[in-house]
């Protein structure tokens, strides 16, 4: 009988993370695991670092913070930057002007309302500007390595092919594998499902010729991408 990731108790799932990581090792990492790794893991430079990255490819995501923090690496440089400049050296990332601004305002309440400090709670979190749910949860795993499930537009693809959940938003995803998936798998959810996003389950055009989670896939099954891919009843 073929596995279900969708079973309520979803036992595979550590199972999946594994196979996944093992399809995307060598890829290299997303530019929020590059950001997490260094200085310490500042959650400041991952929050800066997340909202530059809304709506902006991961490669640009990364030119624009390798200049932005050896100028500008605390709430307040960034504070007191000029705006021009900071549009400058951000200018990479999509609606730079806008996030130019943004982060400046970001970092402003951070000194004036956190003390400089970056909180580690998820409402302090989105009560900043240009924070969602998905930047929040961005800071307490890649800044605090704290479990949370940030759910971006692979984590919600991949999730709904897999037929790990069926939902219709991120934040209704998100919701369903924080009821169902056990919370020390939490901190590799986004890092993997995005670098297997961008590799192998792509939007368009997936690879299911090489992927190795054929055999408990319900788009795969479906016949859906077997069709586009060329593959004819082919089993794992």
């Amino acid at each position: 009988m073929k596995k279900s990731w969708s079973e309520p108790v979803m036992t595979g799932f550590r199972h999946l993370l594994d196979v996944m990581r093992a399809m995307v090792e060598g890829e290299g990492e997303t530019a929020l695991g590059e950001v997490g790794e260094g200085k310490d893991d500042d959650p400041f430079r991952v929050l800066i670092a997340t909202i530059l990255s809304q709506r902006t490819r991961d490669e640009n995501t990364s030119k624009a913070v390798a200049k932005l923090f050896p100028k500008y690496a605390s709430p307040l440089a960034l504070a007191e930057a000029d705006e021009a400049t900071i549009r400058d050296l951000i200018r990479q990332v999509g609606f730079y002007r806008v996030k130019a601004a943004k982060i400046r305002e970001v970092s402003r309440i951070i000194l004036e309302k956190f003390g400089g400090t970056v909180p580690d709670d998820l409402d302090e979190l989105l009560s900043l500007p240009s924070v969602g749910r998905k930047t929040a949860n961005c800071v307490l795993v890649y800044g605090f390595h704290k479990p949370a499930i940030p759910v971006d537009t692979h984590v919600h693809r991949i999730s709904n092919r897999l037929g790990i959940v069926e939902t219709k938003s991120p934040d209704d995803t998100e919701q369903r594998l924080r009821e169902t998936v056990s919370q020390d798998l939490w901190l590799d959810i986004n890092e993997y499902f995005i670098r297997f996003g961008k590799t192998i389950c792509k939007p368009i055009g997936p690879r299911c010729d090489i992927c190795d989670l054929r055999g408990s896939c319900r788009a795969y099954s479906s016949g859906i991408f077997r069709k586009k891919a060329g593959i004819v009843r082919r089993q794992p």
